[in-house]
């Protein structure tokens, strides 16, 4: 009987990675303008959803200088700052973008 309920449980914990893996993940990236470090943060962030979330996510970017009400919304404090709004928890990457790593760590694509 231990067995089986070992076996179940086990196929159960199999069966909910493979619906993490493929869960949709919404994005919100809020940049200030068209400076060099927001190309930097736009480029790097599309580079990563599509090489480790290829059809599985939503995108938006917004800049806060055309956009100032949603980034108040958000307690936008500085940019550029990532927003994972889904799969929970909620993240915020404030800043640089370019350590690709730091990035994956906080969508939770990467353990540390």
């Amino acid at each position: 009987m231990t067995t089986k309920r070992a076996q179940t449980a086990l196929e159960a914990l199999e069966a909910a990675s493979r619906d993490i893996g493929g869960q949709i993940y919404t994005l919100r990236l809020y940049v200030a303008g068209l400076t060099t470090r927001s190309q930097e943060a736009i480029r790097t962030v599309t580079t990563i959803c599509e090489e480790h979330l290829a059809g599985r996510y939503s995108l938006e970017v917004i800049d806060i200088y055309q956009h100032p009400v949603l980034a108040k919304g958000e307690q936008i404090i500085a940019a550029p700052t990532l927003i994972k709004k889904l799969p929970l928890p909620l993240r915020k990457i404030i800043g640089n973008m370019a350590d690709k790593d730091k990035v994956l760590v906080g969508l939770d694509l990467r353990s540390k």
